[in-house]
């Protein structure tokens, strides 16, 4: 149901913003409502990995676990994210990174997902485009931590 998609241009190298969004087991010390994550595995795919991962998301007095599956591809700088189990209909996420001419890059992020819980999709739907700026804005300021 709602979709967010942004493209922001950062002083950070692709290779820096790619590394710091495929690093899943962190999120917990800096995305906000992300209270744990585990990485369930990771599988070698020649092109690309494949992980399996958990997170914990936390909002008011709402605590869910979900599953997804998250597709690092190196080579072109994407990193895909698609839904395995937990409070949601359906989740699919998508960053692309790629360096911009005169230095630093351009990331493109998008999001698309609905929760079973209609208490839940409706409290989201309300504060759902400010939550998506923070989080983007929790990895900004992120990258300004590790490579600043």
């Amino acid at each position: 149901m709602p979709t967010h998609s942004e493209t922001r241009k950062l002083p950070y190298t692709a290779q820096q913003m790619y590394d710091l969004v495929a690093d899943v087991g962190s999120y917990p010390k800096f995305l906000p409502w992300c209270a744990a994550a585990r990485i369930r595995k990771v599988t070698p795919k020649g092109d690309h990995e494949v992980m399996d991962a958990d997170l914990v998301i936390s909002f008011k007095v709402f605590r869910e676990k979900f599953g997804s599956r998250v597709v690092l591809w190196p080579e072109q700088m994407k990193i895909d994210t698609e839904y395995l189990d937990g409070p949601f209909r359906y989740m699919k996420s998508n960053w692309a990174f790629r360096d911009a001419d005169g230095g630093g890059c351009e990331v493109d992020f998008f999001v698309d997902f609905e929760f079973k819980n209609a208490v839940l999709q409706g409290i989201i739907g309300v504060v759902f485009n400010e939550a998506m700026q923070r989080i983007v804005r929790a990895f900004e300021r992120r990258a300004a931590e590790l490579y600043g």
